[in-house]
C-alpha cells in the first residue's frame, strides 16, 4: 500500500515521462520530415558515363550499376529522375528498388548514397534503315543538378536457331544413339542451302546447334564473325565439309580479315571466359575440311575432329588459326588426318591437343602453350596415344600411322607439358624434329620408356628441352615471342621452306624461330 500511495501522491512523475516522450516523438517526426531540396554540386557520380557493351539488336544487355553519392550533412529530396528521351528510351532504370523511367522525389540520407541500376534493349530497324551498327545514347538527368551519359553499341544480326514446333517443342539432331539403340538427340538445326555462305556484313547469332547437311559444304567468308550461345556450336554430318576462308588483318587488333568464333556475352568482362558454348564437330565421315585465319575463343572444345585417320586424303587442314581457352581441350582428334601449320594451340581446361585412337597428324611451326589457371589441370599440354578407354573398361586401340611435329613449342604452366602413350602392337611412327618440350619427369620414369629417350634417333632429332620461351604476354593470349626466347634461330631449313612466313605474315628468312611467330623486339620496362 506504501508504493500506491507514492504514486498517487506524485502524478507529476507520468505527466513529466509523457512532456518528454512527445518532444522525442515530435522531433523524431520532424527529423523524418526535413528532407531538403537538393542543390546544384551537392551530388556526385560513381560514373559520369555509363557505357554499356556492345549488344546484338532485340537482345537484352546485362545489368550495369550507377552509384549517386549525397556529399552534404544534410538530408536531400531529388524532385525528378528522369531519362532525357523519356518514354521512348531504349534504356530501362532501377533507383533505389523501383524500376521505370521517371522517378519523383527520391530522397537520400546525409552523407548516404543509393544505387541507379540501367539496362538496355534495342531494335537497330527503329534507329537506321541500313546502319549494321549504331551508337545510341541518351542521359539519366537528375533534375538540373547533374546527369549521367549513357552509351552502348548495337548490332544487327543474323539470327539462326531451331524452330518450334505447333506444341512448342524445339527442333532436334540426332547425334548418335545409346547403348539400348535409342537415339540421342540435341537441340539443333540443319542449314538450308541459302545459308551456306556466312559473309562479313552482319554477325551471326547461333543458338543451338547448327548442322551443316550431308554432301554440302558451309562458307565462311574472310571477316565473318560467328556468336554462339550457352549448348551451341557446329555439328559437320557425313560427306559434308567446311571452308574458312579468313585472311591476314591489316590491324592486328581488329582482326577484320581473320573468322571469329566466340560466345555471344559481349560485355568485357566475358573476353577470356572459358566454355561459354560447345565446340566445332568434324564428324566420322565428313571430310575435306579448309581452315585458314580462324580465332576460336572460350569454347568447351574448340574443334573435334572424328575419323579420317585411315583415309587417303587429310581430313583437317588447318592453318593459321588460333584456339583459346576451351574449357576442355583446344583441338581434340581421335583417328583422324590433320595438317596444321602456323598455329597456336593456348590455354585450356585438360590439353591444348589431345590426339587419341592414333591417326594421322602432322604439325609445322606451330604452338602448343597452356598456362591455364582458372582451376587445377592435370593434363599435359599435349598428348599423343593410339587407345581410348571405353564404357565397359575395354580399350579400343588403332595405329598412329603419322605423329610428325617439326619446328614447334610445346610449353605451359606444369613440369611436364608433352607426353605420349601406346598400348597396342600396331605402328607407332612418331617423328619430333627441331621442336622445344617442356619436360621433367624423372630419370628413373623415362629410363623404362623409349618415347621420352630424347637421343633415340627413331623418334627425335634436335629436341630443345625445357628453354624459355618468353611469350609476349599470355593472359591475352599472345603467344608470340620476344628477343629473350630461348627458342630463336632453333627451327630447320626444311620446316621454313615449307612454311615460310609466320602467323603474322613475316617471312623466316634472317633467323628460323621455333612456333607459329618469328620473334619481335620489346620494350622491357
Amino acid at each position: 500500500m506504501r508504493s500506491l500511495r507514492k504514486i498517487k501522491n506524485y502524478p507529476s512523475a507520468y505527466l513529466i515521462l509523457f512532456l518528454l516522450l512527445g518532444i522525442f516523438l515530435l522531433f523524431s517526426c520532424s527529423n523524418e520530415l526535413s528532407f531538403r531540396q537538393v542543390n546544384l554540386n551537392e551530388l556526385s557520380f560513381s560514373k559520369d558515363t555509363i557505357y554499356l557493351d556492345t549488344v546484338f539488336t532485340n537482345i537484352g544487355s546485362s545489368t550495369y550499376t550507377l552509384k549517386v553519392y549525397n556529399k552534404t550533412k544534410d538530408d536531400i529530396q531529388i524532385p525528378n529522375i528522369y531519362l532525357e528521351n523519356g518514354e521512348s528510351s531504349n534504356f530501362r532504370l532501377n533507383v533505389d528498388g523501383i524500376s521505370g523511367k521517371n522517378f519523383n522525389n527520391v530522397e537520400i540520407l546525409a552523407r548516404d548514397s543509393m544505387y541507379v541500376f540501367i539496362e538496355t534493349t534495342v531494335d537497330i530497324k527503329t534507329l537506321s534503315d541500313n546502319e549494321t551498327q549504331f551508337l545510341y545514347e541518351d542521359k539519366i538527368k537528375f533534375s538540373d543538378v547533374g546527369e549521367v551519359n549513357l552509351m552502348t553499341l548495337v548490332l544487327d544480326a543474323i539470327f539462326l536457331y531451331p524452330k518450334k514446333n505447333n506444341q512448342g517443342i524445339k527442333e532436334t539432331i540426332q547425334i548418335g544413339s545409346n547403348e539400348d539403340g535409342d537415339n540421342i538427340e540435341i537441340e539443333g538445326f540443319y542449314l538450308n542451302d541459302d545459308q551456306l555462305i556466312f559473309t562479313s556484313e552482319k554477325p551471326y547469332v547461333i543458338y543451338g546447334y547448327m548442322a551443316i547437311p550431308s554432301d554440302k559444304k558451309a562458307i565462311f567468308e574472310a571477316g565473318s564473325r560467328l556468336y554462339f550461345h550457352e549448348n551451341s556450336g557446329i555439328i559437320v554430318a557425313n560427306n559434308a565439309s567446311i571452308s574458312i576462308n579468313g585472311e591476314l588483318s591489316n590491324n592486328p587488333e581488329k582482326m577484320e580479315g581473320e573468322v571469329i568464333f566466340q560466345g555471344d556475352r559481349l560485355e568485357s568482362e566475358y573476353d577470356n571466359i572459358p566454355g561459354q558454348w560447345g565446340t566445332v564437330w568434324l564428324t566420322f565421315g565428313s571430310k575435306n575440311h579448309i581452315i585458314n585465319n580462324l580465332t576460336i575463343k572460350n569454347a568447351s572444345i574448340g574443334i573435334l575432329v572424328d575419323g579420317g585417320g585411315n583415309s587417303a586424303n587429310e581430313s583437317l587442314i588447318l592453318r593459321n588459326t588460333q584456339i583459346h581457352n576451351s574449357s576442355y581441350i583446344n583441338l581434340w582428334a581421335k583417328n583422324a588426318f590433320i595438317r596444321s601449320e602456323n598455329s597456336v594451340f593456348g590455354n585450356a581446361g585438360q590439353y591444348s591437343f589431345l590426339a587419341n585412337l592414333g591417326g594421322n597428324y602432322s604439325f609445322t611451326h606451330c604452338t602448343f602453350a597452356n598456362f591455364w589457371d582458372y582451376s587445377y589441370r592435370s593434363a599435359p599440354t599435349v598428348l599423343v596415344s593410339d587407345f581410348i578407354l571405353l564404357n565397359d573398361n575395354s580399350v579400343l586401340t588403332e595405329a598412329l600411322t603419322k605423329g610428325y611435329f617439326e619446328n614447334c613449342i610445346i610449353d605451359g604452366n606444369q613440369p611436364t607439358e608433352y607426353f605420349v602413350e601406346k598400348s597396342s602392337n600396331d605402328e607407332f611412327n612418331l617423328r619430333v624434329i627441331n621442336s622445344s618440350i617442356k619436360f621433367n619427369l624423372s630419370e628413373n620414369y623415362t629410363d623404362e620408356n623409349s618415347f621420352f629417350d630424347w637421343q633415340n634417333e627413331n623418334f627425335y632429332s634436335n629436341i630443345f628441352l625445357n628453354k624459355k620461351s618468353s611469350f609476349i604476354n599470355i593472359e591475352n593470349n599472345n603467344f608470340g615471342i620476344d628477343q629473350n626466347s630461348e627458342v630463336l634461330n632453333k627451327g630447320s631449313t626444311n620446316g621454313a621452306y615449307n612454311v615460310p612466313k609466320d602467323l603474322n605474315g613475316f617471312f623466316r628468312n634472317e633467323t628460323i624461330d621455333l612456333g607459329a611467330y618469328q620473334h619481335v623486339i620489346v620494350d622491357i620496362d
